[in-house]
């Protein structure tokens, strides 16, 4: 049975007040029989950081050595060493079970780092948000959250493709149909992006870097440009650009049309949970597939964040159109809110005399 915690404390009390604190000479029978008992008692580690009996008995030593050198009976001299080799023996002890305790804390620790190192390199979703802080720690991405939050469940694809999109001819606006899944008609009433995918890198987007190799923090997959581009869009889409404007790992605004920098890191959209294991480049990737037909279960949160910022309501179109309509200037005033302008570019929209007409309308101005 361990010795407890009161018990240790309570001989600490009784060698403080006949040892340490005592007003003349303390008694070195009495010194001796505290020690002894100390001896007896198993102490932990846990109790020595609890009960600072260690800092104690350094004191204590100091206490009689200094007793010690002032004696001058040879009985009592064999007393004080015997009480100096009792308290340097257990200081010796004690300063060998925090040693092994250290030394199994560290192995343990040790253990636990080999298995995170060895769950930041398993492919596939992370388990927890612990694994995935450590991805992203490994991989040395920002953290806009932290700890991040965890993507979405895996994402199921569905087997049959939808058509193209129709393209209204007087207001270049999209609109797409729903697949198996039906629940995202309603909110398919409000996307009509007005530029395309192509449309979208041709004009200059994402400062030349959307397609650049990356590591995912996600699927915990590498990814090589020229696949992940085989695998996203149409050639015919890219015929022309230059790589430099599509896997570049430098962003260039000037290869952005409105010449301006917008956007956010891999790294923060990882941490706020924005991507899934599907599309691990972001809403465009996601966008591009899309629009070739290609539903899932993704569609619908994708469509919302849509919403929210490029449609009817979106907050940057929203912003935008408020800013044309204050500055009493025409829907294609670059010098309005250009990082804006970049921005809705890269969610498939532009202002365009219908989409200003149709805010206007909405807010009453």
């Amino acid at each position: 049975m361990g010795t407890s915690e009161q018990t240790v404390v309570h001989l600490a009390t009784r060698i403080s007040k006949e040892v340490c604190d005592h007003p003349s000479t303390p008694s070195s029978d009495v010194c001796l029989d505290l020690f002894e008992e100390l001896k007896k008692l198993t102490i932990t580690m846990l109790l020595l950081k609890k009960t600072k009996i260690g800092k104690l008995v350094t004191k204590s030593i100091k206490v009689i050595k200094r007793h010690k050198r002032t004696e001058t009976g040879a009985d009592e001299l064999k007393k004080w060493e015997r009480s100096l080799d009792l308290l340097t023996g257990l200081l010796d002890n004690w300063k060998e079970i925090a040693d092994k305790e250290t030394d199994t804390q560290s192995k343990a620790k040790t253990t636990m780092n080999n298995k995170n190192l060895q769950d930041t390199k398993r492919p596939g979703l992370p388990k927890n948000a612990t694994e995935y802080r450590n991805r992203l720690v490994t991989q040395k991405k920002d953290m806009y959250k932290d700890p991040p939050v965890l993507p979405p469940s895996s994402i199921v694809t569905e087997s049959t493709k939808c058509p193209l999109p129709k393209r209204d001819k007087t207001t270049d606006a999209l609109s797409f149909l729903a697949g198996e899944d039906t629940s995202i008609q309603a909110a398919l009433k409000d996307f009509h992006p007005n530029r395309s995918p192509e449309d979208v890198l041709r004009a200059g987007s994402f400062g030349g870097t959307y397609f650049r190799p990356i590591t995912s923090a996600v699927t915990n997959i590498h990814y090589n440009a020229q696949d992940v581009l085989k695998d996203t869009v149409k050639k015919d889409w890219i015929d022309g650009i230059p790589m430099s404007n599509l896997t570049s790992m430098t962003y260039n605004k000037k290869v952005n049309k409105f010449g301006v920098k917008c956007g956010g890191s891999l790294g923060m959209w990882e941490s706020s949970g924005w991507m899934v294991d599907s599309d691990p480049y972001g809403w465009f990737q996601w966008y591009c597939r899309f629009y070739q037909g290609r539903r899932c279960s993704d569609d619908g949160r994708q469509i919302s964040r849509w919403c929210k910022s490029a449609g009817p309501k979106g907050r940057f179109r929203s912003q935008l159109c408020n800013k044309i309509l204050a500055a009493q200037t025409t829907f294609g005033d670059s010098s309005i809110s250009p990082v804006i302008r970049q921005t809705l570019l890269h969610w498939g929209l532009e202002i365009t005399p219908t989409v200003l007409s149709l805010h206007r309308k909405r807010v009453g101005k």
